[in-house]
C-alpha cells in the first residue's frame, strides 16, 4: 500500500504540492487562532464553594464548612475535597477526576449544593465561585494618585465601581477582585447611656435603620392622558440621612431621632485583606483572573487595551501601574523557542548540504522540515493544544527525526542514479527514480512508527504531570506523524521534480552554468565524495578493529554500564526542572493572630527591603486575601510579587575575563559559558539573608508555580507534610515536632509548621440562670454581643451604582478592653440595664485562627523550601530522620506532599507503562525484520 501511495504522488507531483500548499496556507491561519501560554493549563478540573458568614473559624468548620466538605465527597468524579474555614468565609475546592468537563463539574455542585443550603444556617451566604482557578491570576495592577489627592478609600471606590466591572466585561476574564484600600461604610456608633436615657432598645435602632433605608414602587396612576409609575424614594444617601431617622416618640410627643442616641460618620470597612506598592504604604490594587481554558495572551492584550481606553475617564492624577503582567513571560519564553526552532532548521539544512553535497537532492529534506513544522498545528488547535514551551519544545526535539525519512530516500536515489548513470543510463531515468523511492519508503514510515511509539509512556501520565508532558508528546508525535506522510507523499514528488541529469546548455554561459550547480549538481560515488570519503577513512579502520575483537569490545561496554550504575544509584530526581518566570514571589508565613495594623506594618518593611535591591523593578506585596474565593489566605500568609530588571541590569560580578576582553568578544563568546552578573540563586540568597526577622518563615518561588502547586496539592513550597487527625492541639503538637526535626535535614532552607491553634478569642459564655432571672434569652444576649461588640452590617446604601455597607456597634472605647467589655449594657424586657458581665462569662483564649479540612478529615500542613538539593533525595532523607525520631499517635497519619507528591505517581506509572512501551518496540521491529 505504501509503495502504491509513493508511487501516485510520483506521478501525480503537482497535485501534491498544490495539496501541501493549501495546507500549509490554512497552517498559517491556524497559528492566528491558537492558543498561547508560557505553560499548559496545568490545573485540575475545580469548583470553589465560598460562604460568607460573620463567625469564627471553628463556628464556620462546624456549620458550613464540614457539612458541605462531607456532602460533597459522594459526588461522581470527585477526587478530593478540601475547605478553609477563616474568620467569615468558607472555602471548599471540589476537586474532579482529571479530563472532567469544567462545566459538567459545576452542574453536578450545584445539584449537591441545592441539597445542602437548607440545612445551613441562616444568615450563611453561599455561592460558586468563578470559573476560573488561582493560575488563572494573568495580570495584576495598582492605583496611584500622582496629585496626592484621593486617599485609599477613595481610591478603592474607583476600583471597585469605575475599573472592576468595565474590565470584567472583558472576553475571557472571569473576575477582577480588589485588593487594600479601605471599603467605605457608614459607621452608627450607638452611645449606650443615651439609649438607656431614652428607653430605646438596640434591636428597635437597628431596625429602624432598615427600614429608613428603602424605596418602594406603587404601581401606576393615570394623569391627563398620560401614565405615571409611582415611586417611594427612600435610600439613606449622607450621614445627616442616617441621623433623621426617628427611632421612637416620647410621652410628650417629641421625636427621638438616630442623632440623639448614635453618631453617624463615614469611615473603612473591616478589612481582611491590606496590599503595599514599593513599600510605600497602603496600596489599591486589582488582580484579573481569566476564564478557564481562554487564550492567556489575549486576554491580557484585551485587558490592557481597555485600561487604556478607561485612563481618560479616572479621577485628575490617578494612574494604572501594571504590577504584574504574564504576557511578558509568554512573549519571552514563545520567542525564544521560535528563535531556537529558526536557528535549529538552519542548522539541520547546513549539515544535510553539506553531507549529500548536492543542491537539489538537499532541497527535500530541507523542505520537509518547515512544513511538517507548520503542518503540525493543524491537528493541535482542533484537539486543543495550545502553543507553550512544552509544545514547542516536542517539535524541537523533533526536527533531527523530521528529516530522517526525506534523508534516507534522497540518499538511496542519490546512490541508485548515480549507479544507473555509472552504468550507461540502462533503463528507463522515470523508473530508477521510482524504484529508489519505493526500495526504502515503507522502511522509513515503520521507523518513524517506532520512534512516535516509544512516547506511548507520555500519553500514560495523569492528572497534573499528563497535562504539563502530553503537549510536548502530542506536538513531536503529530510533526513526527506527518513528516511520515510527507515522507510517502511530498517527499516523491519533490525528488521526482527536482531530479535532472544531464546540465543545462542555454544562454548566456554563466546562468547556464549556476543553474546546473543550482538545479542537476554532480553525482558522486561514495568513494569520491568529499565528505564521505573522509569520513570512511576514519570509519572503516575503527569498524574493521571493533569486528576483530568482538568479545572485548562487548565486554567493555558492559563495564562501562555496570561503572556508571552507582553514579545513577545517586542521581537526585525532580518532578519538573525550574521555569525561570522572570518575576520572585515571596511567600513568608508568620504566627496566626496578628492583627491588621501589624501586618501591613510587617508588609510595608519586607517590601522596602526587597525594594532597595538594584535588580527590582517593582514590588507589589499583599497580606491576607484579595475579594475573590480563590484566595483563601489568611493575614499570617503574606505574598509579594517581585519584578525583576532585564537581567543585562543586575549588579555585575568580576570573571577573569572581566578586564581585558573587549565588549564583543564578553557579549557573543564568554558570557554565555561564564556569565558575569550575580546570578538568580545569589539574588534569592541575599534577599532571604536580609529578610530574617523573628517569628517568620520565609518561602521563595515564582507566581505560576506558586499558584501550580497550590492548586494541585494545597501546599506552596517544593515539599509539604500534612498531618490528619480529629483533634487540631495534638495536629499542632505533631507539626511543631516535624518543624524542629526538619530543619537538621540537609539542604533545608526554612520550614514552618501552622500554629492551627493560634488564634485569639474573645468567649461570651452565658449564664443563663441569670439570663433567666432579667427574663432574657440566649439569642436576645448574643445579638448584643453581634451587634454592638463585634459590629454589625445591617443595611446597604444605593448611592447610584454605587453600594455601601452600614454598621451599627458601640463606641471602640467600650470594646478595647476586657474590662470594659463587662460594663457593656444589656437592655431587658422590663427595661433595666444589665452589665454584660452579670449575664456572662468573659474570657481571652486561643483557638484555631484557621482549619483545614481534606476528605473530611481536619488538616495541618508542614512547608517546607529547599535549597541546592533534589526533592527526592530530600524526601528520602527527611523520611529517615521522621521515622527514626517522630512516633505518631493512634489514629494520625502523615503525608508528604508538593511536587514529591506527583513525582511519586509519576514513578509509579512508569514502572508499568515503560515495560509494556519496550516489549511493544520489540514486537514491532520483530514483525518488521
Amino acid at each position: 500500500m505504501i509503495g502504491r501511495i509513493i508511487e501516485f504522488s510520483a506521478r501525480n507531483r503537482l497535485l501534491v504540492l498544490l495539496a501541501t500548499a493549501a495546507l500549509v496556507a490554512a497552517a498559517v491561519s491556524v497559528l492566528r487562532d491558537i492558543r498561547l501560554d508560557a505553560l499548559p493549563d496545568l490545573s485540575d478540573t475545580q469548583v470553589i464553594i465560598y460562604s460568607r458568614w460573620d463567625r469564627s473559624p471553628d463556628i464556620i468548620e462546624d456549620q458550613v464548612t464540614y457539612p458541605i466538605t462531607s456532602a460533597l465527597l459522594g459526588a461522581p468524579k470527585v477526587r478530593a475535597v478540601r475547605g478553609y474555614s477563616d474568620f467569615g468565609f468558607s472555602y471548599v475546592y471540589v476537586i474532579f477526576e482529571d479530563g472532567t468537563d469544567l462545566y459538567w463539574a459545576r452542574s453536578r455542585v450545584i445539584e449537591y449544593l441545592s441539597k445542602i443550603q437548607p440545612r445551613l444556617p441562616e444568615g450563611v451566604d453561599t455561592e460558586l465561585g468563578p470559573d476560573a482557578t488561582g493560575v488563572g491570576w494573568v495580570y495584576q495592577y495598582a492605583l496611584v494618585d500622582r496629585s496626592g489627592r484621593l486617599g485609599p478609600e477613595a481610591l478603592r471606590s474607583v476600583q471597585d465601581w469605575t475599573l472592576r466591572y468595565a474590565l470584567q466585561a472583558v472576553p475571557g476574564v472571569a473576575e477582577v477582585a480588589s485588593i487594600g484600600g479601605f471599603v467605605r461604610q457608614y459607621q452608627v456608633t450607638v452611645d449606650p447611656n443615651r439609649l438607656a436615657a431614652f428607653n430605646v432598645p438596640l434591636d428597635q435602632v437597628v431596625a429602624a435603620i432598615r427600614d429608613s433605608n428603602n424605596e418602594v414602587g406603587g404601581r401606576l396612576m393615570e394623569f391627563a392622558g398620560g401614565e405615571y409609575m409611582v415611586r417611594g424614594r427612600g435610600y439613606a444617601r449622607s450621614t445627616a440621612d442616617f441621623e433623621s431617622i426617628v427611632l421612637k416618640v416620647a410621652p410628650g410627643g417629641t421625636p427621638v431621632p438616630l442623632r440623639d442616641v448614635a453618631r453617624v460618620e463615614v469611615g473603612p470597612e473591616l478589612r481582611r485583606g491590606v496590599a503595599d506598592l514599593d513599600g510605600l504604604g497602603d496600596a489599591v490594587g486589582g488582580i484579573v483572573v481569566m476564564r478557564h481554558g481562554e487564550n492567556a495572551l489575549n486576554v491580557i492584550r484585551r485587558v490592557q487595551d481597555r485600561l487604556h481606553e478607561l485612563q481618560p475617564s479616572l479621577p485628575e492624577g490617578v494612574q494604572v501601574l501594571t504590577t504584574y503582567d504574564r504576557s511578558g513571560l509568554i512573549e519571552r519564553a514563545i520567542g525564544t523557542l521560535r528563535h531556537e526552532l529558526i536557528i535549529e532548521m538552519i542548522i539541520v539544512s547546513l549539515v544535510i548540504l553539506l553531507f549529500l553535497w548536492h543542491i537539489p537532492s538537499a532541497v527535500v529534506p530541507i523542505a520537509t522540515i518547515p512544513v511538517s513544522v507548520l503542518l503540525a498545528f493543524i491537528p493541535m488547535y482542533y484537539i486543543g493544544v495550545t502553543v507553550n514551551i512544552m509544545s514547542l519544545a516536542g517539535i524541537a526535539i523533533s526536527i533531527g527525526v523530521l528529516v530522517d525519512g526525506a534523508i534516507v530516500e534522497v540518499e538511496n536515489a542519490y546512490n541508485r542514479l548515480y549507479l544507473w548513470q555509472a552504468g550507461g543510463r540502462h533503463g528507463d531515468f522515470h523508473e530508477v527514480r521510482l524504484q529508489a523511492l519505493k526500495e526504502v519508503g515503507p522502511s522509513v514510515f515503520f521507523s518513524l512508527l517506532v520512534i512516535a511509539v516509544a512516547f506511548l509512556p507520555i500519553f500514560a501520565l495523569v492528572d497534573q504531570e499528563g497535562r504539563l508532558f502530553k503537549p510536548l508528546a502530542y506536538s513531536k508525535n503529530l510533526a513526527m506523524a506527518i513528516a511520515a506522510v510527507l515522507a510517502i507523499t511530498l517527499d516523491p514528488a519533490m525528488r521526482m521534480l527536482f531530479t535532472r541529469m544531464d546540465p543545462f546548455t542555454f544562454r548566456p554561459r554563466w546562468l547556464s552554468w549556476l543553474s546546473s550547480k543550482a538545479l542537476v549538481g554532480t553525482y558522486y560515488s561514495e568513494e569520491r565524495h568529499p565528505i564521505s570519503h573522509a569520513i570512511f577513512r576514519v570509519y572503516e579502520p575503527a569498524c574493521r578493529l571493533v569486528l576483530r575483537y568482538p568479545k572485548t569490545v562487548i565486554a567493555l561496554a558492559t563495564a562501562a554500564v555496570l561503572a556508571s550504575m552507582p553514579a545513577y544509584a545517586r542521581l537526585g530526581s525532580e518532578f519538573m526542572p525550574t521555569l525561570n518566570e522572570g518575576s520572585i514571589l515571596y511567600m513568608p508565613t508568620t504566627l496566626p493572630g496578628i492583627s491588621v495594623g501589624q501586618a501591613e506594618a510587617l508588609l510595608r518593611t519586607q517590601d522596602r527591603v526587597l525594594k532597595s535591591f538594584p535588580e527590582v523593578e517593582r514590588v507589589m506585596g499583599k497580606a491576607g486575601r484579595a475579594e475573590t474565593s480563590t484566595d483563601p489566605a489568611p493575614f499570617s500568609m503574606m505574598e509579594t510579587t517581585v519584578i525583576l530588571k532585564p537581567e543585562d541590569q543586575w549588579r555585575p560580578v568580576d570573571r577573569w575575563y572581566s578586564d581585558w576582553a573587549p565588549e564583543w568578544l564578553k557579549r557573543w563568546s564568554l558570557r554565555p559559558i561564564w556569565r558575569d552578573r550575580i546570578s538568580w540563586d545569589q539574588l534569592i540568597d541575599e534577599m532571604d539573608r536580609a529578610l530574617k526577622i523573628p517569628g517568620q518563615s520565609n518561602a521563595w518561588t515564582m507566581p505560576i508555580k506558586a499558584r501550580i502547586d497550590m492548586l494541585s496539592t494545597g501546599v506552596r513550597t517544593p515539599v509539604g507534610v500534612k498531618v490528619f487527625g480529629a483533634d487540631l492541639n495534638e495536629i499542632q503538637r505533631i507539626g511543631i515536632e516535624l518543624e524542629t526535626l526538619l530543619r537538621t535535614v540537609p539542604g533545608t532552607r526554612s520550614v514552618f509548621a501552622e500554629r492551627v491553634t493560634g488564634g485569639n478569642f474573645v468567649d461570651f459564655t452565658p449564664r443563663r440562670d441569670q439570663l433567666a432571672r432579667y427574663g432574657l434569652t440566649v439569642g436576645q444576649l448574643q445579638m448584643v454581643i453581634m451587634t454592638a461588640v463585634g459590629g454589625e452590617n445591617v443595611t446597604t446604601t444605593i448611592e447610584g451604582r454605587e453600594r455601601y455597607p452600614v454598621n451599627v456597634r458601640y463606641p471602640r472605647e467600650l470594646r478595647d478592653d476586657v474590662g470594659r467589655l463587662h460594663r457593656i449594657l444589656v437592655p431587658t424586657p422590663g427595661g433595666a440595664q444589665v452589665p454584660l458581665g452579670q449575664l456572662a462569662d468573659i474570657q481571652l483564649i486561643e483557638g484555631p485562627s484557621m482549619i483545614r479540612d481534606e476528605n473530611g478529615f481536619m488538616a495541618g500542613y508542614v512547608f517546607v523550601d529547599i535549597v541546592g538539593r533534589d526533592v527526592g533525595g530530600y524526601v528520602e532523607d527527611a523520611k529517615r530522620v521522621v521515622r527514626d525520631h517522630l512516633a505518631l499517635p493512634a489514629g494520625y497519619v502523615l503525608q508528604w506532599s508538593g511536587q514529591y507528591e506527583n513525582m511519586l505517581r509519576v514513578r509509579e506509572r512508569l514502572k508499568i507503562v515503560v515495560p509494556i512501551t519496550l516489549a511493544l518496540i520489540f514486537v514491532l521491529l520483530y514483525v518488521n525484520t
